[in-house]
């Protein structure tokens, strides 16, 4: 059996079935690219669709991996990592905890954040302190867990602290928002 890919491209019931899964699955084509033209409908259809093709589970997002401050998330290239990790990357925005309760910092780290998104940043810094304790302070180690919680994970891409001296910064690389919301304000 040859392996060989064809050169005459995806038969009618490939591109049919791709349709009916894109239409279903909420695909949308990449900006200035259109979508690929759909198979022509068929003249006498044999069977009803629903009987003849199972319906398509939505498909599941894979979790995301756990964000960890100052190690390579994947999906980065290693010149960004690398301009992250050694502060090259300004922020853009800074939240400052210095002398915030736990509570209060979660609400606030979690506002900045979606705040931040929906005006189109790339990259922010939130300031916890080093804290007084070895291990340091209070917000410098729930950050961490907030920063992977269900509803901050899926904006970041990576965490960093900018100064090897300074743990007490850490610089948050944000996804791009999707291109729907690009168009609303964003970049």
């Amino acid at each position: 059996m040859s392996l060989r890919r064809s050169r005459q491209g995806p038969s009618e019931a490939e591109r049919a079935l791709w349709h009916a899964w894109a239409a279903r699955a909420g695909v949308v084509p990449l900006p200035g690219r259109a979508p690929p033209a759909p198979a022509p409908a068929p003249t006498a259809p044999a069977a009803p669709v629903s009987a003849a093709v199972p319906p398509l589970p939505r498909p599941a997002s894979a979790p995301l991996p756990e964000l960890r401050v100052g190690q390579a998330p994947g999906g980065l290239d290693a010149r960004r990592w690398r301009d992250l990790r050694r502060g090259r990357t300004r922020p853009e925005r800074t939240l400052d905890l210095h002398g915030v309760r736990a509570q209060e910092a979660h609400a606030a780290v979690h506002r900045f954040l979606l705040g931040a998104r929906a005006e189109g940043l790339r990259c922010v810094a939130i300031v916890t302190g080093r804290g007084s304790s070895p291990e340091g302070g209070v917000l410098r180690r729930e950050l961490p867990h907030w920063l992977n919680g269900p509803e901050l994970r899926p904006l970041l891409l990576g965490a960093a602290h900018p100064h090897a001296a300074n743990p007490g910064a850490v610089h948050l690389l944000l996804r791009r928002a999707p291109a729907a919301d690009r168009g609303r304000g964003g970049r």
